[in-house]
């Protein structure tokens, strides 16, 4: 089986993203710490917000709690034990932002200190928009418990502007139903979609630019000076940002150099020249990310071959054949009879 070729630093996110953990898992009837262990983790980590852990072991925790509990909604659970003080400083700043679009560009902006394997980006359409979202791991594999954990977060977000009653107009995930659908009711309040072609919110535009009532500049102000002032979690990774970008933009048909370049704020020479610092190049990471959602969609969700072609750039399946036959030296049929779950 070909193995990855691009270059890149593993991805680590503060522990803060597992609060709550310990109270979740035992209302479930689980040991935490024993989990915890599983994944190489311990309760001394998790009780530093700011110690940085692997996100593959993040996102394995969850899965497996999920899978022991029985419990197939173990993300959502600990998104409702969230609270806005759990974001840490940048909650401050979250709460005066003058509007929810604002507030969700702060969340990007500073995202290395709340997740930094959260891929986020608003899409305008017209009188609606989408606020799509990606868990970007080192390993590919099942995270939906993480990606339906980081919808629910959004909500928090979202009705800490808008109000504790705002409801979007529908949620998407692009893996399978599993289980009673009471907990997303109860979180979201609006029609969910399985085997979508995206993750995350569709709501109205007036919603996301409705004015705060509750913003005051002065305090945002404040905010954001005393969070200019912590340091970064490790050093800033171009190839991080650039898979982070392609992660999302694959999708909808818009990964290209230029495209991704424009996004992050440069021109294409100037991308190509600190991803050659970095001593990766472009097609290499459009060619991992290809690879990990492939996978993901083939073992993860209901998709039709044809349409796994369409999410990963290919007009036709043929291409989209050979292309997966050697990188993974079956075709895509066998890895979904072979790989999915019983």
């Amino acid at each position: 089986m070909r193995t990855s070729t691009a270059k890149r630093n593993n991805t680590q996110v503060r522990s803060a993203v597992l609060c709550h953990y310990e109270a979740v898992a035992q209302s479930q009837g689980l040991n935490p710490l024993s989990l915890l262990r599983k994944v190489g983790l311990s309760r001394r980590i998790l009780a530093t917000p700011s110690q940085l852990i692997p996100v593959d072991s993040a996102v394995a925790l969850l899965e497996t709690s999920a899978e022991a509990s029985g419990c197939s909604t173990f993300g959502l659970l600990m998104a409702e034990a969230r609270t806005l003080s759990d974001f840490g400083p940048i909650s401050l700043l979250l709460t005066h932002q003058p509007s929810a679009r604002n507030a969700i560009n702060t969340i990007i902006q500073y995202r290395h200190l709340m997740n930094e394997a959260l891929g986020m980006m608003i899409e305008d359409a017209g009188k609606m928009a989408l606020v799509r979202e990606e868990i970007m791991t080192d390993q590919p594999g099942d995270a939906r418990q993480s990606i339906e954990m980081a919808a629910g977060v959004l909500m928090l977000v979202f009705r800490s502007i808008l109000g504790s009653h705002w409801r979007p107009q529908s949620v998407h995930f692009t893996h399978q139903a599993a289980g009673n659908l009471q907990a997303y009711r109860r979180m979201f309040g609006c029609p969910i979609h399985f085997d979508s072609d995206f993750n995350g919110v569709k709501c109205l535009t007036a919603d996301l630019d409705k004015p705060n009532a509750t913003a005051d500049t002065t305090m945002a102000a404040y905010a954001r000076t005393f969070i200019d002032a912590i340091p970064e979690a490790g050093r800033k990774s171009i190839v991080r940002d650039v898979r982070k970008s392609v992660y999302l933009l694959l999708p909808m048909g818009r990964a290209s150099v230029e495209q991704i370049a424009s996004g992050l704020g440069m021109n294409v020479r100037t991308l190509q020249r600190r991803l050659d610092d970095s001593e990766a190049n472009f097609s290499s990471i459009v060619n991992d990310v290809r690879r990990e959602l492939a996978q993901r969609y083939i073992v993860h969700t209901d998709y039709s071959l044809g349409r796994v072609a369409e999410q990963l750039g290919y007009s036709n399946l043929s291409s989209f054949s050979r292309w997966f036959q050697a990188q993974f030296e079956c075709a895509p049929s066998q890895m979904r009879s072979l790989r999915r779950p019983a």
